[in-house]
């Protein structure tokens, strides 16, 4: 099985990289056009600011390609960074655009409006959460698949992905009392907010569970 991991010049390259060779993938590293139009499964990390991350997606010329691989129904996976840049505008330090493949705004974490009696939140929000189904209740047919209700993974974030369509929020945590958005998916095109790469055994299976997607 070989995955393809797109390199913008941002990103935990090589943790991701080492944790899909533990699931027995081949991993290749593109860094142009070619490399990702080549790609059956394309995973997107990214650690950072959306704007930098959009940038450096830019100046390789990878936008277009990314997005026709994604349109095309070829499996896309978004890990942190890379899952906020799947949605279509952030608010981190200004308005910018994103890739636009699952419609949504990346907002700030929910910092200053901490329940009554729960003291403030900290933010970056670090460390194991959680995960709890979306709306549609099920992870068939997704990377999470694998997972049980409950499965903690790990975290380290700002921001998230708040999707236009509560039928994309795959799963999410609580935090204070509110609803944090921890995986999105759309067709064959999935987010992670945590890094299944830094989540022990439940981040392989995940991960595991993508590479098992139809490439085509």
């Amino acid at each position: 099985m070989k995955v393809t991991v797109v390199d913008y010049g941002i990103g935990n390259l090589f943790s991701v990289g080492r944790a899909l060779q533990a699931c027995g993938a081949e991993v290749v590293f593109a860094a142009d056009t070619a490399g990702v139009s080549g790609a059956g499964h394309l995973v997107l990390p990214g650690v950072g600011a959306f704007a930098g991350g959009m940038q450096g997606l830019r100046e390789r010329g990878l936008v277009e390609p990314i997005r026709k691989h994604a349109l095309a129904g070829r499996p896309l996976l978004g890990i942190c960074l890379g899952m906020q840049m799947l949605a279509t505008s952030s608010e981190e330090f200004g308005q910018h655009e994103g890739l636009d493949l699952i419609p949504g705004r990346v907002l700030a974490m929910p910092a200053d409006h901490a329940p009554p009696g729960s003291g403030s939140l900290k933010i970056p929000a670090i460390g194991w959460r959680q995960l709890r189904p979306g709306p549609r209740g099920e992870w068939q047919g997704t990377p999470l698949a694998g997972c049980e209700p409950g499965t903690s993974t790990y975290f380290v974030h700002s921001f998230h992905v708040v999707p236009d369509d509560e039928a994309h929020l795959l799963a999410s945590y609580a935090y204070g009392g509110h609803r944090i958005t921890a995986a999105i998916g759309k067709g064959r095109i999935f987010g992670t907010q945590f890094h299944p790469e830094k989540s022990g055994a439940a981040g392989l299976k995940i991960l595991q569970a993508f590479l098992q997607l139809p490439a085509r």
